[in-house]
C-alpha cells in the first residue's frame, strides 16, 4: 500500500535504465481508482508523461520501475479523470459522509499499488489542527462520490484526530 506523498518526486525508470521522469501527480479515474502516474519528464520544457498502473512492474523505495516505454503518453486532462494538483484537483476537497458529516479536507490518499485500488483518504482541518490534533485516516472499500464541491465517502473506519489517537499507517 502507498499514499501519493510518498511517491510524489520519485523517479520513474524503464527496463533499460532511462530514467522517464519524476512522479508529480496522480490520475483518478471516475470510479475511484488510481488509473495512472503522471509524470514531470526531464528536461527544460515541462513535459507530463502518464504511466498506467498496470504497466509498472515494481514500486521500489528509491523508484518505480515500468515494464517498457511504449506504454507511456503525453498527458491530457481528461474528462471523466481526477488528479490531486493537477488539471480536475481533489487535493483540500472537502471530504463528508453519505450522512452530511463534515469529516476534512482531503490531504492523501492510500492505495494498492498493483490495482490502483484507493483504500484510505488522509484527512486534514488546517495546519493548527493537524499540529494539536493530528490528521484523521478514513478507511473506505466503496468507491467515493466526487462532485464538484465535495467528495462523498462512505468511512468503515475512522483513526486520528486526537493526539492519543495519532497514528502514521492506515489501520487494518
Amino acid at each position: 500500500m502507498r499514499t501519493f506523498s510518498l511517491l510524489k518526486g520519485m523517479p520513474v525508470y524503464d527496463r533499460n535504465g532511462e530514467l522517464l521522469g519524476e512522479v508529480c501527480d496522480i490520475c483518478i479515474g471516475d470510479e475511484g481508482m488510481v488509473t495512472d502516474l503522471l509524470l514531470q519528464m526531464k528536461g527544460f520544457i515541462g513535459k507530463k508523461l502518464r504511466v498506467p498502473v498496470q504497466s509498472i512492474s515494481s514500486f521500489g523505495e528509491d523508484g518505480i520501475m515500468v515494464d517498457s516505454n511504449g506504454h507511456c503518453s503525453k498527458y491530457q486532462e481528461l474528462d471523466d479523470e481526477y488528479t490531486m494538483h493537477h488539471g480536475r484537483p481533489l487535493a483540500k476537497k472537502m471530504t463528508m459522509t453519505p450522512h452530511g458529516e463534515q469529516l476534512g479536507m482531503l490531504d492523501d490518499v492510500y492505495f494498492l499499488e498493483k490495482e490502483g485500488t484507493i483504500v484510505g483518504y488522509e484527512l486534514t482541518d488546517g495546519f493548527f489542527s493537524d499540529i494539536t490534533e493530528g490528521k484523521r485516516i478514513i478507511r473506505t472499500l466503496i468507491p467515493p462520490s466526487i462532485g464538484k464541491d465535495a467528495i462523498i465517502v462512505s468511512a468503515i473506519n475512522q483513526r486520528g484526530g486526537n493526539a492519543h489517537d495519532e497514528m502514521s499507517e492506515l489501520s487494518k
